[in-house]
């Protein structure tokens, strides 16, 4: 469960934090949460490959906890066929109000009201069977 490297540009004149939730609405029964980051500075521009899992970060950052129960990202292992993993990254106009270990649901209703741009990375994985 190694976190990829992202990287983006400036957000909007305004942007108090980001949001990243990256999902995949691919896996049987109900889209599975892989990420959950909020509260990351405006300044930030990057995270690094293999970014710590602890739910309090420096800077205030805070991550929320995936579907596999765990704060931090958790990587891709569909049980079958190829899966779409979307990276939502979102400049926000104020910090959230939420405790460490959020949930995604959590954050997207924190959202609301506050986004003032987002953007959308989509990657695929298909698991091989050996």
């Amino acid at each position: 469960d190694i976190s990829p490297p992202l990287a983006w540009t400036d957000p909007p004149s305004g942007t108090k934090s980001l949001a990243l939730i990256v999902d995949d609405p691919d896996a049987p029964g109900k889209t599975w949460v892989h990420w959950v980051l909020y509260n990351m500075p405006a300044a930030l521009r990057h995270l690094s490959e293999a970014f710590p899992s602890d739910r309090e970060l420096p800077d205030g950052m805070r991550q929320g906890m995936t579907d596999s129960g765990q704060p931090g990202y958790g990587g891709p292992c569909p049980p079958s066929g190829t899966h779409h993993y979307h990276f939502k990254l979102y400049a926000l106009d104020a910090m959230l109000s939420l405790a460490p270990g959020a949930t995604k649901a959590a954050v997207e209703t924190a959202v609301k009201g506050h986004v003032l741009a987002q953007t959308q990375l989509v990657g695929t994985y298909r698991r091989t069977r050996r």
